[in-house]
């Protein structure tokens, strides 16, 4: 080495070895400061993009000192009315030692008024942790909802906590459609729904895809076509009248949304995955699909964008299928 990059090698040396040092120095320990008045803390449980029509579920905690009193009240004002099934749980929760949750009962149930869910304590205690779950209305699809923990204790004393804002998503979603071949075969993204051989002439203009089931050849087996899609991947099929969308479809495995496929996968389908993926050169039918397979939809009038997610197939030609939908 030339002697100025010795220096500089020597030097580094010392300063990465410094910084070993001390990094590895025990840190001090301070015993944190006792809670002397009302307190509270809150956390969002719920991954995930936020939908409508399901739930934001929350975890809400207060405390104070036994000697100031006892929690006689907690509430919720979310920034939008919570739909059908919003409630803050009067029940409070510890951990066994087998790690599950265990609920005690410390309150009446809750009451909704307008914006408000409210709980009113009825047992004597200085702490709790109460659930809370928001089902997310239509009225709050694409926009932001903000929420307003907040408590009060027998000494007069309150706490507040904000949580938010949280945007909503614009998708809609449809779980556990039956579909079979040859009846109930024909899939409406406009109406997320599946009509059969009698309902399908009514709703022929709406009807997207067909679903399929040939054993031979086993290239094919279970199936999503267009109806629009060449002869051959509609073998012995006579479509109703009027039934004759060319819809684009990309098949993908691997893509377990998980809300339509509740499993534990920590995958989610977004707004922004429906808004960037480009269907244009996408083929009109998805051959070969099974279980936990997918397709990309992408309607003929470009009014919709969707994932359909084949939750179970069966070798007598029927499935369960899920959806994602996007207005575009």
């Amino acid at each position: 080495m030339y002697p100025l990059l010795i220096n500089r090698f020597y030097a580094l040396l010392i300063i990465s070895f410094t910084c070993l040092i001390a990094s590895c120095k025990k840190e001090e320990y301070a015993i944190p400061d006792p809670v002397s008045e009302l307190t509270n803390d809150c956390i969002k449980r719920t991954l995930g993009p936020n939908i409508a029509t399901m739930p934001i579920e929350f975890a809400y905690a207060m405390a104070l000192p036994k000697s100031k009193g006892k929690i006689i009240s907690a509430q919720v004002e979310a920034s939008i009315a919570g739909g059908t099934g919003t409630y803050l749980e009067h029940n409070s929760y510890f951990t066994n030692p087998s790690g599950q949750d265990v609920p005690v009962r410390v309150g009446t149930p809750s009451v909704n008024d307008g914006l408000t869910t409210k709980v009113n304590f009825n047992v004597d205690t200085n702490a709790a942790t109460l659930r809370y779950y928001y089902t997310i209305p239509e009225e709050a699809r694409g926009k932001t909802v903000t929420f307003t923990f907040s408590s009060t204790a027998s000494d007069g004393s309150s706490a507040s906590y904000k949580m938010g804002p949280y945007t909503i998503s614009k998708m809609d979603i449809k779980r556990n459609l039956a579909v079979s071949n040859g009846n109930a075969a024909y899939v409406s993204i406009e109406d997320m729904a599946v009509y059969n051989n009698t309902t399908a002439p009514a709703n022929a203009a709406k009807i997207d895809l067909v679903y399929l089931f040939r054993a031979t050849p086993t290239t094919f087996l279970h199936a999503l076509v267009s109806p629009a899609a060449d002869a051959q991947y509609l073998p012995g099929v006579t479509l109703p009248a009027g039934v004759n969308r060319s819809t684009k479809l990309r098949k993908v495995f691997n893509l377990q949304d998980y809300n339509l496929a509740r499993i534990n996968v920590g995958l989610y389908i977004e707004d922004r995955d429906f808004q960037e993926i480009n269907l244009a050169d996408a083929p009109n039918y998805a051959i070969a699909l099974r279980a936990e397979a997918g397709t990309w939809i992408q309607t003929t009038d470009n009014k919709y964008r969707a994932y359909i997610y084949l939750n179970s197939v069966n070798a007598n030609g029927s499935a369960v299928i899920s959806m994602l939908r996007y207005a575009l």
